[in-house]
């Protein structure tokens, strides 16, 4: 098992900042924002009305028959845009790969919000006869994972992890477990979500979670600066093609990076806030750490969860100094959270295809709106602008509500 190295052969993405890949990594590299007011419904009675939204976006396009589009939320819909442009990224054949080998991990943290609320509007207003059929189907979260396997024929090892934003790291973290113990040779594995929706938007503001900054949108998300006051609500989808490299190699396959290592751990403390000590955290890290064969000083860039939380941002400081000790002086650390916003449980997918793309190119994306840092965050935030680097090993962490935490780090593809 531990002889079948696992590569990333495909990226598909849906963001705030790039609706591909090019587009994407290019925003990112410039300190791009995708944070705006929103238009998906009337905000005038909302506390919060900014998001990082996808605008313009015609799901029809990524469905062999365009009719199915109809029948899925927005939250699958964005999984199949990202699935389709990672599988073509990769040159993956479904007709040339055995599809008992193919697997489909596709996680969403919260699943199809806005058809629930349709849903239960029309069930009040006309009745329960007057109820879509597609509702159930439309609602849960297993059906992005479900519709991108039919669309392929894909019928290797398909599920669905739920573990709200650390939901596509698990999903890519169990798919790399399941290749490397020689179940599957392939998976399309990833993160996706559309909860900028009336109770998504009411839900998170009145937890106080949300940044109210509506009169200036481009700053409201500034992960690690003291005036912080919440995080940005996000959406699309981040997925990617992971391969065993030999099948991989015989395929010709393009190779972003090698996908070394993965940790997996519980807080056990609180509904939503993490440990103080960052305790949790800092054992995932270690753990893929272990997975991986690096040692903290092997490390050159860690992509934070960072969600621009007053709390948050400061455990994971004192979680990457836990895990790394001396050497986290050291590391580059950045959100891109600060761009797109928090994609919820397509964020470590989002965020992972930026690693893969930072080792490829040597760039390390910034952390924006980083103006006045907080004196308890006092790592290298790369601000405001990105910074050419070297890298090698990438850190890639995600946190979730529940005390779920998940961190793959991704190694330079060395043959």
């Amino acid at each position: 098992m531990s002889d079948r190295r696992v590569v990333i052969s495909g990226i598909g993405v849906v963001s705030p900042v790039g609706m591909d890949t090019p587009t994407f990594w290019r925003s990112l590299t410039e300190g791009k924002n995708g944070i705006t007011r929103f238009d998906a419904f009337d905000s005038s009675e909302y506390d919060c009305k900014i998001a990082g939204e996808i605008k313009d976006f015609t799901p029809a396009a990524y469905f062999k028959n365009p009719k199915s589009a109809k029948r899925t939320d927005r939250f699958t819909q964005f999984a199949m845009a990202a699935a389709k442009m990672a599988v073509e990224d990769s040159g993956l054949d479904p007709s040339k790969v055995d599809p008992h080998r193919v697997g489909v991990m596709i996680g969403s943290g919260i699943g199809g919000l806005y058809s629930m609320e349709e849903e239960a509007k029309r069930l009040q207003s006309r009745g329960p006869s007057r109820v879509s059929p597609f509702t159930i189907a439309m609602m849960i979260s297993n059906m992005a994972s479900g519709i991108v396997s039919m669309e392929y024929g894909f019928s290797g090892p398909n599920m669905c992890i739920v573990t709200a934003c650390a939901t596509a790291n698990n999903s890519l973290g169990e798919a790399w477990r399941i290749i490397k113990f020689g179940d599957a040779d392939c998976f399309v594995a990833g993160g996706c979500e559309a909860t900028i929706t009336p109770l998504g938007i009411a839900g998170f503001a009145s937890m106080k979670a949300l940044s109210c900054r509506n009169d200036d949108p481009g700053k409201a998300c500034r992960p690690f600066d003291k005036d912080r006051d919440g995080f940005i609500m996000g959406e699309g989808a981040g997925v990617l093609v992971l391969e065993e490299l030999e099948h991989a190699k015989r395929r010709g396959a393009p190779i972003y990076c090698e996908l070394s290592g993965y940790g997996a751990t519980a807080d056990a403390y609180h509904m939503t806030a993490p440990l103080p000590d960052g305790e949790g955290a800092a054992r995932a890290m270690q753990i893929a750490m272990k997975h991986a064969g690096v040692n903290p000083e092997d490390v050159d860039y860690i992509n934070a969860h960072a969600t621009s939380t007053p709390i948050g941002d400061i455990c994971e400081t004192k979680a990457i100094k836990a895990a790394l000790g001396e050497a986290a002086k050291k590391i580059p650390v950045s959100s891109t959270k600060s761009m797109t916003g928090h994609l919820l449980g397509a964020a470590g997918g989002v965020e992972m295809e930026a690693c893969a793309l930072a080792i490829r190119d040597g760039i390390i994306p910034p952390t924006i709106n980083l103006d006045h840092p907080d004196p308890e965050c006092d790592l290298d935030y790369v601000p405001n602008t990105a910074r050419q680097q070297k890298i090698r090993v990438a850190i890639n962490n995600s946190f979730g509500f529940g005390g779920h935490n998940a961190t793959l780090i991704a190694k330079e593809y060395v043959g």
